[in-house]
């Protein structure tokens, strides 16, 4: 339980310190710096070795990073993929917005499909990133910004003026989730509230600030919730708690396994991937091809490595839940402490088949690891993840897996401690 119990907490403070997406890759690159990992400049020629350790980081929020294999260029991958990103609200352009009283609200749009009644009542803040005036305007400065106080809330209505709020509540997301930040005296005071503030928080001129990117984030820590510490919660369980475990797994793999260990944390899969750090795109292929080029291997040998390649895209499952037993599929349901989920579904909203969870399942045994089956109720239509995205770019073998989590997509889910360390355990298996 000890061992559970370190690797639960380093979880908790990898997700404190990953509010948003931006910070999850920053975070993910300084474990790697203190790793022993060189970063890559995708605009560089790259001098790959073998033996080498690096990574490569795009748009600031997708980390992609290999320990290059001492072996044949064709010699293929052993790739864990999951995402930085996570359901949130972004904060629109001028987004200050004064109401009677002079109380000033942002003016945000929801980011993914977050559960979005869980949002309202919290103490929230900002983070993201910040583009700022340089000497070329086609490589601005970009920085980082997090504001570690709570800054906002969206309040409920109270119950007195909406008797039917616990019988269901349609939401509005331009009307109701509008988060309140201040109270001005005048109006002029509101203009421009949120770049002032960014522009003190960085040191810099408000002219100075192009654009941002940021987004909302609940400032409760994460925790150990149980009679015996049995449950993380925390925000953006879902998929950070992937990235941590594939993460450490990467870092604390020693010695050559004859092929290629890859980390792939894409960004935006909570929107469909479609961007150019996200599955959909050639950003996976197209750094495995230069790292095989590098190598001295041709475009048959980067054929044949991915022939030669297997894939756990590793995203959160659903966990069965106590109250809501009719909703789960008779026979596989998850349940916390069962150990990683494989994924299957029928319509091919998962790449999992019956080769790659049985090649899941025989890692999983060599680690000492149970594992378990999700599969949809039959009338509840399934979500997709990355793996079956990434298969559009590369003929991959793989199978979609994750840890079960209770309220996939609140602003606070509730994961298993036992389940994190299994998880690592049969990463760290996949990549010995």
């Amino acid at each position: 339980m000890q061992e559970v119990n370190i690797i639960a907490r380093d979880l908790m403070e990898f997700l404190d310190k990953s509010p948003v997406n931006f910070y999850a890759a920053r975070t993910v690159a300084s474990r790697l710096d203190l790793a022993g990992y060189t970063r890559l400049d995708p605009a560089q020629a790259w001098d790959i070795k073998p033996g080498g350790k690096y990574y490569v980081v795009k748009n600031d929020s997708a980390v992609f990073a290999v320990n290059v294999a001492d072996a044949a260029p064709s010699a293929g991958f052993r790739i864990i993929a999951a995402h930085s990103d996570s359901p949130t609200f972004r904060i629109k352009p001028h987004p200050e917005m004064v109401s009677d009283g002079g109380v000033v609200k942002l003016n945000v749009e929801v980011y993914g499909g977050p559960i979005m009644y869980t949002w309202f009542d919290r103490p929230l803040s900002i983070a993201g990133r910040v583009v700022l005036r340089s000497e070329d305007p086609l490589r601005p400065r970009v920085e980082l910004v997090k504001f570690d106080r709570p800054l906002l809330t969206i309040p409920h209505l109270a119950i007195h003026f909406n008797r039917q709020v616990n019988e269901g509540n349609r939401l509005s997301a331009q009307k109701d989730m509008l988060p309140v930040i201040a109270i001005v005296k005048e109006q002029a005071e509101a203009k421009g509230m949120l770049i002032r503030l960014v522009a003190e928080a960085l040191g810099c001129k408000v002219d100075d600030i192009l654009d941002f990117d940021l987004s909302l984030y609940d400032t409760t820590p994460a925790c150990l919730v149980g009679m015996n510490d049995e449950f993380v919660t925390s925000g953006r369980l879902d998929d950070l708690s992937m990235v941590h475990a594939a993460l450490t797994a990467l870092t604390e793999s020693d010695g050559d396994c004859g092929q290629t260990r890859v980390m792939a944390i894409f960004d935006n899969e909570e929107t469909g991937s479609g961007t150019k750090q996200g599955a959909a795109s050639p950003v996976l292929a197209n750094m495995l091809r230069r790292i095989v080029e590098s190598l001295g291997g041709s475009l048959e040998d980067f054929d044949r490595s991915i022939a030669n390649s297997f894939m756990v895209s590793a995203d959160n499952a659903h966990s069965f839940h106590p109250n809501y037993g009719e909703k789960y599929d008779p026979t596989n349901h998850p349940v916390p402490g069962g150990g990683p989920v494989i994924k299957i579904n029928a319509r091919c909203k998962y790449m999992t088949d019956a080769d790659s969870s049985g090649v899941f399942r025989a890692i999983c045994e060599r680690a000492g690891v149970p594992c378990q089956t999700f599969v949809n109720h039959s009338d509840v239509p399934g979500g997709s993840t990355l793996g079956n995205i990434l298969t559009s770019q590369m003929d991959l073998r793989g199978v979609d897996m994750g840890n079960a989590l209770w309220a996939m997509h609140s602003v606070r889910e509730t994961a298993s401690a036992l389940d994190q360390a299994y998880t690592v355990k049969a990463f760290k298996e996949f990549f010995k």
